[in-house]
């Protein structure tokens, strides 16, 4: 059994047209249960038909913002074998869910699955998608945030140790369990082929393909207003997985926190090719602010 985890918010204008795409994966078998994050347009109403009809189960919930709310979600879901994320907006392929599953089905090891997505306008036609080779290390996840949150899948193992800990800090959902993934050695599956069209349009949360002048403006800020979201996200995973980790992993995380206090120390992260990132612009956008310390 597979749950999908959808959070809603406002989401009356493609509700439906997701709902039906993941109720029709193939070769497996899916319940879809459902967060709703403080709706007021006719989101409680779609929900509620598909709920009549015993295709899916509903809650209401305070308005937490999509990365609270789905991890919430992920706390708040029956037991499974498998876990996956649902944005409210897309489309899948039938064979998402079955091919994700064939990937990561290794018994007890905590194991996690993601693909590259396909953009699509309102209207689901495929537009240009940006190229995506992660080198899918641990180093690379502490520097590079890439990964969609729709189209991971996790298996039990992973979950219950995601939901372990509870994190002060929490950019986004999706970068916080792949982070935990890499750091405690999962088996991180990537899928070159897209199984989901990523619709792309005016009421987007989260959204990709920046034009390239918006992507740099949005590195910029990112360095110079100093957020220090890649060393929160080293701070809360070794206060909650630096028992499970490697001792390779710890030793590298350390290092990178404790260069916070330190210029000689960041100069040598610089050099520390496990860091380096397949993303040529992100990578250089880091050893800036490695340099500036807005890391």
């Amino acid at each position: 059994m597979t749950t999908i985890l959808m959070s809603t918010y406002n989401g009356e204008n493609y509700l439906s047209q997701q709902i039906d795409s993941i109720l029709q994966q193939e070769n497996v078998e899916v319940r879809l249960f459902v967060r709703d994050d403080g709706s007021t347009d006719e989101t409680h109403r779609i929900l509620e038909s598909y709920a009549q009809k015993g295709m899916l189960s509903w809650y209401k919930g305070h308005n937490l913002g999509p990365a609270r709310s789905f991890m919430q979600l992920l706390k708040d879901a029956p037991d499974s074998d498998y876990y996956a994320f649902s944005d409210q907006d897309d489309y899948w392929q039938k064979d998402k869910i079955a091919i994700a599953i064939s990937k990561i089905d290794c018994s007890n090891k905590p194991a996690l699955y993601f693909s590259k997505t396909q953009l699509a306008d309102k209207d689901l036609v495929a537009i240009p998608t940006p190229e995506l080779n992660p080198l899918c290390t641990f180093g690379e996840a502490l520097v590079y945030q890439f990964i969609g949150g729709c189209t991971m899948v996790m298996n039990k193992t992973l979950r219950d140790m995601v939901v372990s800990y509870n994190p002060g800090f929490l950019q986004m959902h999706d970068v916080w369990i792949y982070c935990i993934a890499k750091a405690v050695n999962a088996h991180v599956y990537f899928d070159p082929t897209p199984h989901i069209l990523y619709r792309q349009h005016d009421m987007n949360v989260i959204g990709q393909g920046y034009g390239r002048l918006k992507e740099w403006k949005r590195r910029y800020k990112r360095v110079i207003n100093g957020s220090h979201e890649r060393y929160n996200i080293a701070i809360e995973l070794q206060r909650g997985y630096k028992t499970l980790m490697s001792q390779e992993n710890a030793d590298m995380l350390e290092k990178y926190v404790n260069a916070k206090k330190s210029l000689s120390k960041r100069i040598g992260l610089m050099f520390d090719k496990r860091l380096r990132c397949s993303n040529k612009g992100t990578y250089r956008t880091f050893l800036l602010s490695l340099l500036l310390n807005t890391y």
